[in-house]
């Protein structure tokens, strides 16, 4: 029977469905929504109660649905798909010798909140509950049906009830905090004598309810919790509230978000107190953003750091495994790839810094590029304290640039360059006065000196043709 105080808890996690209506190769519990797998959700909030045991049942691509499921999940396999019954069956045999109550959760509902499952655990410790069953009202298939007295009696799906059954407003949402010795007993009688030939988990309400046991409903007052995911369009909608979620917290704990509903943050990050993210900003995978940070409009940022007081775009991109230290300020249409930036540093616009360990107080002029990709092979370069990298300077990696080196603008620079040095590496100008105008035939004098017409080839034409050859001095008419 049940008890008065909470014991321990399982977790069994049902993540075997077909997913057929995801139209997709991939599994649907490993669909992402704000950078995490549907799975990856419910195993966090699932994880937030503590469970003595983690259970994950799963079917398609059960290889991989174990690996997202991680080493510390037990993982068991549901080879038919018979029904919910059925799928928690499968889970027995691991938990044998456990004899807590069991909470039935499912991979596809990425939005239960973790406070629900605790008041469902504090309903059945106060109630001496054999089971309590999450309801809900919305779209959700199951039918509660009540007695006269309004205990719950019995769960109908929607294939199966009657036109009066379809009418009732409370839904069952699936979710279920068990007793373990009720829920081995229970399924043992549940048979498949409905419309799908399947075995119901729902059918154990039903059961414990006619043996006199003592079934409770927890009503969640956000039925958005529950709703499962079938498709691309109840993912996107899931996506939206999740988002939602995550942009409330974030500004609770001090972030300003300009416009939350066109900044997208994925649940993985973290930002500290006082940041300011402007709109059109999308933040993702383990992107660890400091305090007072400034991210202005339309930037992307990928598995990065920024650390406080950091200063980025508007329109710039930060690509995974990038670092900017204390005080960088990187401005429009900058692009940083797995780079380190020191303190203070600084690039204003249109650069592009790849594979490079920057150190402190160093400028990149307008146009640099840190040419880390020689079409074979990508290589690093290094940039000392106070280095000034001149506008439209390409850095041939792997060179080393030390510290307080001055780079002339429009360099390419393949060799090292020493502390102090000025480095120039550039073709010298020449000027070939009247060239276009011959070219044009608009100065038809006297024809250019070979000195002329050399300098003219090598500036990529030949001298234009002038139409008459003049006599050298003393030639013969």
């Amino acid at each position: 029977m049940g008890g008065n105080a909470l014991g321990e808890t399982a977790v069994v996690i049902l993540a075997a469905g077909q997913g057929t209506r995801m139209r997709s190769e991939r599994p649907k519990v490993l669909h992402e929504i704000c950078g995490v797998p549907m799975l990856g959700h419910i195993q966090r909030v699932a994880g937030e109660v503590e469970p003595a045991r983690l259970v994950v049942v799963v079917g398609r691509e059960a290889e991989a649905v174990t690996r997202a499921a991680g080493e510390e999940t037990t993982c068991v396999v549901q080879a038919e798909q018979k029904g919910t019954g059925h799928a928690v069956m499968v889970s027995r045999n691991v938990l044998a010798d456990f004899s807590g109550d069991i909470l039935i959760l499912y991979g596809d509902t990425p939005l239960l909140r973790a406070s629900t499952l605790r008041r469902m655990r504090e309903l059945k410790a106060e109630t001496s509950a054999d089971l309590v069953m999450l309801t809900a009202e919305g779209d959700i298939p199951g039918r509660v049906v009540r007695d006269g007295a309004g205990r719950v009696e019995r769960i109908v799906e929607a294939q199966d009830a009657s036109p009066e059954e379809l009418a009732l407003e409370e839904r069952n949402t699936g979710v279920y905090l068990v007793s373990s010795e009720l829920l081995w007993e229970g399924l043992g009688k549940v048979e498949s004598g409905n419309n799908q030939g399947e075995f119901y988990l729902t059918d154990i309400v039903g059961y414990a309810v006619k043996i006199g046991r003592v079934v409770e409903a927890l009503r969640v007052e956000d039925a958005e919790e529950c709703v499962g995911i079938n498709d691309r369009n109840q993912l996107a909608a899931a996506t939206r509230i999740m988002q939602a979620r995550i942009n409330e917290e974030l500004m609770a704990g001090g972030v300003t978000l300009i416009d939350p509903e066109t900044t997208y943050i994925d649940a993985t990050v973290q930002v500290g107190v006082d940041t300011v993210i402007e709109p059109g900003c999308c933040i993702t995978g383990s992107t660890r953003i400091g305090r007072g940070v400034r991210i202005k409009a339309n930037c992307y940022i990928e598995d990065s750091q920024l650390d406080d007081g950091v200063v980025f775009g508007p329109y710039s991109h930060l690509r995974p495994d990038s670092h900017l230290m204390d005080g960088v300020k990187i401005g429009n249409f900058v692009e940083v790839k797995n780079s380190t930036l020191g303190p203070g540093s600084k690039s204003a616009h249109l650069t592009y810094i790849g594979d490079a360990d920057v150190g402190s107080d160093v400028n990149f002029g307008c146009g640099s590029v840190v040419v880390n990709y020689d079409g074979y092979v990508k290589s690093r370069s290094k940039v000392g304290d106070g280095a000034f990298i001149g506008c439209n300077v390409n850095l041939i990696s792997p060179v080393e640039i030390e510290a307080r080196a001055f780079l002339a603008a429009g360099s390419t620079i393949s060799l090292d360059v020493p502390e102090d040095a000025l480095a120039v590496a550039r073709a010298r100008q020449r000027t070939v006065e009247g060239w276009v105008a011959r070219k044009e035939g608009r100065l038809r004098e006297e024809a250019p000196s070979s000195e002329e017409e050399a300098e003219a080839k090598s500036a990529g034409n030949a001298a234009p043709d002038q139409g008459t050859k003049t006599k050298k001095g003393g030639g013969k008419g």
